[in-house]
C-alpha cells in the first residue's frame, strides 16, 4: 500500500502541479481535501484549483521536482523541489522577473487511494529573498 501511495503523490505533482491537469484532481483528492500551509488552509477540489491558478499566474514556468519519498502506512512524506519565475502578483507582490528555488517537505494522508489531508512545510523566507523582497542577513565574522 505504501508503495501506491507514494505513486499517487507522484501523479498529482506530475498531472496538477507540473501539467496543470486539473481535470484529474477528483481521482487524485477526496471532496474534502484540506491543505495545512504557511497557517493557512486550503479547502477541497475548488480551493486547490484556485491556489494553482493564482501560482501559475505569479510563476508561469513554476516546476516542481520530487526530490525523495517515504511512505507509512497511509502516509507518504514526499521532499520537494520548485524551481520558476516571478512573472506576475503574488501575495500582494509585484512580479520582479527573478527566478527562484525553494525546497520544501509535504506530509500527505491518504484514504481509499485518495489524499485526503496534506501539510507543507516550506522555505518561504528563502523564497522571499529570492524575489528580493526580504533581505538576505549578511554573515558576520566575529
Amino acid at each position: 500500500m505504501s508503495e501506491q501511495n507514494k505513486i499517487l503523490i507522484r501523479r498529482a505533482v506530475e498531472e496538477v502541479w507540473n501539467r496543470r491537469n486539473f481535470a484529474n484532481l477528483n481521482e487524485l483528492v477526496s471532496s474534502d481535501f484540506v491543505v495545512h500551509a504557511a497557517g493557512e488552509e486550503i479547502h477541497g477540489r475548488e480551493g486547490v484549483r484556485q491556489f494553482y491558478s493564482v501560482l501559475h499566474q505569479a510563476f508561469p514556468d513554476i516546476h516542481f521536482t520530487i526530490e525523495e519519498q517515504i511512505a507509512e502506512g497511509d502516509r507518504v512524506v514526499t521532499h520537494w523541489t520548485a524551481r520558476g519565475t516571478h512573472r506576475g502578483e503574488f501575495n500582494g507582490i509585484p512580479a520582479t522577473g527573478k527566478q527562484f528555488k525553494v525546497t520544501a517537505i509535504d506530509i500527505d494522508r491518504i484514504v481509499d487511494g485518495k489524499v485526503v489531508e496534506s501539510w507543507t512545510n516550506m522555505d518561504q523566507l528563502g523564497l522571499l529573498q529570492q524575489l528580493g523582497v526580504v533581505p538576505r542577513l549578511e554573515s558576520r565574522d566575529a
